[in-house]
């Protein structure tokens, strides 16, 4: 039996399971006849199983189904998932689950690595793969195993670029020049002050703006990691914002974002901009996410523990800050430094005289 819940705009089913219990499930959609093939699929599934021990069969197809319908609303990267899946089906649609081996798992490797794909990329879409067999598991109570788990390709040491002082400066200038982009010179200079993302910043709005006590504040919704922090602003992001905030007095009162087009409308690219000015200021294959490892790097450089810089960036494990540590060795060279003192259980290596031997 079909029926709506009060707030739900899925259907849900009404059945007998292989135990003869009762059951209501969501169907996971709010198409009718979407829903009167599952509420078809699982009565035939529970009455095996009730009369010969059959246990229920499900493909590749239907988890992931579910799975993107299931986690749309709540996922910040759901539109990339979605795009992830494209790639997955290619090789695994209409696969059945329980049938899976990992065997399989290294084809699907193998395949993205001919088509040249990337290390980080396949361990995206592998790692989706493996979340929504979790959730199918953990979740939905699905006997399937997880054949997806654990199967990271090595990234290597992955881009480490990050501006010099001298080079920032360029760029900031290059920046100023963009006239149809006034947003773009304070929107580089916030970056590597903070080191918030891109879409931190063109999500930022004035009321989570505090100039009296000089930080940010992110909601989790707007964070990668789906957690709340506080960002110091310090005095060069702080004259930025000033600006942006004359701006708007000036051009767009009304306007809610820190970072807005002439109009006042917040920004929902910035590409074309950023390329030009990193063009004029001659840098070739620089991405805007590296103003953040810009300031992760120059974190590190001014001798900024670990600890205090992935508070700063938002990282979940210290082991993420940790890939800075290559810019400042001379921050370790001082750290042993400082266990400089011998012990005195050694023979003197001076003589009579006072020379050293």
């Amino acid at each position: 039996m079909l029926f709506k819940r009060a707030g739900s705009a899925f259907w849900y089913i009404q059945y007998r399971d292989a135990s003869s219990n009762r059951v209501k499930r969501s169907s996971g959609t709010t198409n009718r006849k979407e829903a009167e093939d599952l509420e078809a699929k699982w009565k035939l599934e529970a009455r095996q199983q009730r009369m010969w021990g059959t246990q229920p069969t499900y493909t590749f197809d239907e988890m992931m189904l579910r799975y993107l319908k299931e986690t749309q609303d709540v996922k910040r990267s759901a539109e990339r998932d979605a795009w992830i899946v494209k790639h997955l089906q290619r090789f695994f649609s209409g696969r059945v689950l329980v049938k899976l081996k990992r065997a399989d798992v290294r084809g699907y490797i193998a395949l993205r690595k001919s088509e040249g794909v990337k290390a980080a990329t396949i361990n995206r879409e592998i790692g989706l793969l493996s979340s929504a067999m979790n959730r199918a598991r953990n979740e939905w109570d699905w006997d399937i195993p997880n054949t997806a788990r654990s199967m990271r390709e090595s990234e290597g040491e992955g881009r480490r670029y990050f501006l010099t002082r001298a080079q920032f400066d360029t760029l900031v200038s290059g920046a100023a020049r963009q006239t149809r982009a006034p947003y773009l010179a304070d929107l580089i200079t916030v970056a590597v002050m903070t080191g918030c993302r891109r879409g931190e910043l063109l999500g930022l709005c004035w009321s989570h703006v505090d100039l009296k006590l000089n930080i940010l504040r992110l909601d989790a919704e707007d964070t990668k990691a789906g957690k709340s922090r506080l960002v110091p602003v310090n005095n060069v992001a702080r004259e930025a914002l000033l600006r942006r905030f004359r701006y708007r007095a000036s051009h767009c009162p009304d306007a809610s974002h820190v970072f807005v087009t002439k109009a006042g409308d917040g920004l929902q690219r910035v590409k074309s901009s950023f390329t030009r000015a990193c063009k004029v200021a001659g840098l070739r294959g620089f991405r805007f996410h590296d103003l953040r490892h810009t300031c992760g790097s120059w974190l590190m450089q001014s001798g900024v523990p670990a600890g205090h810089i992935a508070a700063v960036l938002g990282h979940s494990t210290v082991r993420m800050t940790e890939r800075y540590a290559h810019v400042a060795p001379e921050n370790a060279q001082a750290a042993v430094a400082r266990l400089d003192v011998s012990p005195n259980v050694y023979p003197s290596t001076r003589n009579a005289t006072g020379a050293s031997e």
